[in-house]
Formats: structure tokens, sequence, C-alpha cells
């Protein structure tokens, strides 16, 4: 009945409120998982899981387009199974595949190092505080591990976290957002949707954001000011959130939106089940 209620909720929202406009869409992608704008290099990382997003295949790869959405390189890196979410720091590209991290040098595009993660299960989002320290996600651990260079930690593990899937550092805390809890690791169905939280880097305290529980099954999370977007995979909506508001839905997509990424103007949007990625304004 919870679900039946946000469902209803999210619906009457995403009837009265406007899309964002589409600036360009570039295609070719094999299962786009995450759009990460590469600002040193004037350029978006695009992750390519290309395969089971669970198996270590050799199958994935990464890929450059440029800020205006055409094709630099399909593929830039390759020897990888099933890239994710991404993150940047000390000129280095981090990205999560399944229970490693891979880490690759931004200037020459080689993989240089596999970080092996003790324990994970299903790493996802990645994302850099401002003291270049990386986070990962591990979606089916309710677990969110810490990287300095590259040693790895565990950072927090809550159950609130309640599949954490999307992160982004904002000042002093995470972002995280929320698949849901009892997820089912087959389709990944939820027994109730996710929502918003945020984890304060210092305290390691876990807090759901206000009006931001149980509304979506929530891919990618990013914020612009003091807005926050996010992604519901299975849906394809792309949802944002104000403190003190309520999620709105700002962008329709067909199921398969995921870890979305930004220029601080424009948001980028993967489509997974479309092998697209969309360029959107907000204004």
């Amino acid at each position: 009945m919870k679900r039946l209620i946000a469902s209803t909720v999210v619906a009457t929202i995403a009837a009265s409120v406007a899309q964002a406009g589409e600036l360009w869409r570039a295609t070719g992608f094999e299962q786009p998982e995450s759009a990460l704008v590469d600002a040193a290099h004037d350029r978006i990382v695009v992750s390519n899981i290309a395969g089971n997003p669970g198996e270590a295949d050799g199958n994935g790869y990464l890929s450059l387009l440029s800020m205006d959405g055409k094709v630099i390189a399909r593929h830039w890196v390759d020897g990888m199974d099933a890239p994710k979410g991404m993150a940047i720091a000390g000129g280095r590209l981090y990205a999560a595949d399944i229970t490693k991290v891979r880490i690759v040098d931004l200037a020459s595009g080689r993989l240089v190092e596999t970080i092996d993660v003790p324990g994970a299960v299903f790493l996802n989002d990645m994302t850099q505080d401002s003291a270049g320290k990386v986070y990962v996600s591990d979606m089916l651990a309710d677990t969110i591990y810490r990287i300095d260079g590259d040693r790895p930690e565990l950072f927090v593990k809550d159950a609130l976290l309640a599949s954490p899937n999307g992160v982004f550092a904002d000042g002093g805390r995470l972002i995280v957002a929320s698949w849901g809890k009892g997820i089912n690791k087959t389709d990944f169905s939820t027994a109730e949707p996710g929502g918003l939280l945020s984890v304060d880097l210092a305290t390691k305290k876990v807090t759901p954001l206000p009006g931001a529980q149980e509304f979506a099954d929530l891919d990618g999370v990013i914020a612009i000011g003091d807005t926050i977007y996010a992604t519901a995979y299975m849906t394809g909506t792309l949802y944002s959130y104000k403190p003190g508001g309520a999620p709105e839905a700002v962008a329709h997509f067909k199921p398969g939106s995921a870890d979305i990424g930004t220029d601080g103007e424009k948001i980028f949007v993967p489509l997974m089940g479309e092998g697209e990625v969309v360029a959107l304004s907000l204004d």
C-alpha cells in the first residue's frame, strides 16, 4: 500500500511539471551506465557495461564524448568487466567494476591499476570529496567504501542506506540515492522504493532527507546549487528536489536512466536500454 500511495503521488507530480530541454543525444553505446564530466580535458567519460552488469566477462569499456555530444573515442579504455559509476581525483579516473575499482590515468587513457575491495558485492556509483578521497557505493550490501589513493576502507554500513546506488559529494556530506528496501537480486525490484539521504563525512551519520523518502528506485544523483537531481531507473524519470520540498519530475525517458553527470549547468543522462547519452538544459 505504501508503494501504491508513493506511485500515485509521483504520477501526480509528474503530470504537473514541465520537461527539461534536450540539447543533444549521442548514440551507439553498449549499456551506458555513467556519464562523468572530465572538466580538465573538456570532455565526458561514458562507462559501457556491454553485458551482464554482475559478470566479470571482460567486455566493459569506457568511451569519450565531447561536451557537444560528438564521439571522440568509442573504445577509449578497454579491459574492464562491467564498469559503472566513476570519479576523478589526482589526475586519475576511478571506475566501479563489480567488486573492483579500476584506475585510469586521465592524460594517457591507460588502465594503470586495479583495486580489489574486500567484502564488496556489487559496487555501483562513485564520487570524490574536496580532499581527494573517493567513495563508492555497494548497492547489494548497504555499504559505502572510501578510497584514499589506492587504499579501500569501509566508510559506512547502515540499513538506512537501503541499497545505496548514486553518491555525490556535496561539501561536508555525501548525498545518497537509495534504490529501496527488500531488493530482489534477480530483477532488482524492491519491497519499498528508495529515496534521498545524507551521510555526514565527519560523523558518518545517515540522515533521510525530509519529504524525499519511498518515492522511487533511485539510481544516479547530483547536486547543482541547492537542488538535487536523481534518476529513477525503473521508470526512466529524472527528479529534482529542494530542501523543504518534495521530489518533482523534470524529464521522462524509457526505463534505464542511470548515473547522471553534470558540468554545473547541464545534466548528462545515460540511457542504458537505448544505448544513448542525452544532454539536458535546465533553463
